[in-house]
């Protein structure tokens, strides 16, 4: 019952002001569990300007996909991921799931500025009007990706190839003994954030250029390649 849905859980159905009416947010949200906390969540970050992709992990129970295809499907701005992963921790996977929700937000007719990525256990301390504002202050058509050159320590991540195992019950991410080329391109590696503030510009160039293909080709069996991809691409020349 949408209407109920709508009532109960007090989701703000109008723009709260100019400034936000005119500055749509995009939000990646990959979650595999605990539907309460997914809810509060999405009521705490939604706006109906703004448009939501939602990964649910293809490893989830079919009860908790199909509870939350009940909820997305209540509103016009929130769409589950067109194809979907089974997520490993620290694996490929999870890059993976951004990046197909990225491929059907660009995809979508509502225009929006920034892309955002959380899981289903992160919750907001500010408002839509402060990340707006913090991003038109500070970042106005720059990507929010942090990050340093790879550590020594880090090093073991992307020089020998990692694999993903999936079975019923549990999944990991385990090294080989098979040493890795080095990166296309020559490619210096840095290290950040799995999480990020992208412009759309930004996510059409990693989803066109051929540099980032190939560097999403040989991250395919690094470990955690989602923490030195975006980083890696935020800092191309030009």
């Amino acid at each position: 019952n949408c209407s109920a849905v709508l009532k109960t859980l007090h989701f703000i159905t109008r723009p709260l002001s100019h400034e936000e009416g005119n500055f749509s947010l995009a939000y990646i949200i990959t979650i595999h569990k605990e539907l309460e906390m997914f809810v509060k969540l999405l009521r705490a970050i939604y706006m109906p300007q703004n448009i939501y992709c939602v990964h649910v992990d293809e490893k989830s129970p079919k009860d908790y996909k199909a509870a939350v295809q009940n909820i997305v499907n209540c509103f016009e701005n929130i769409f589950i991921s067109s194809k979907r992963e089974s997520v490993v921790y620290a694996g490929f996977s999870r890059l993976q799931a951004d990046i197909n929700c990225m491929r059907d937000l660009v995809n979508s007719k509502i225009q929006w500025n920034y892309v955002i990525n959380l899981c289903g256990q992160d919750y907001p301390i500010k408002t839509n009007k402060d990340i707006i504002q913090y991003i038109k202050s500070k970042w106005n058509g720059k990507n929010m990706t942090p990050g340093i050159v790879q550590p020594v320590h880090m090093k073991h991540r992307t020089q020998v190839s990692y694999r993903e195992s999936v079975r019923s019950g549990t999944s990991y991410v385990y090294p080989t003994k098979n040493r890795k080329a080095k990166p296309p391109y020559n490619l210096t590696i840095y290290f950040g954030s799995a999480y990020y503030i992208l412009t759309k510009e930004f996510v059409e160039f990693t989803l066109t250029d051929a540099r980032a293909k190939d560097l999403l080709e040989w991250s395919r069996d690094t470990y955690s390649p989602d923490e030195h991809y975006w980083v890696t691409l935020n800092r191309l020349n030009g």
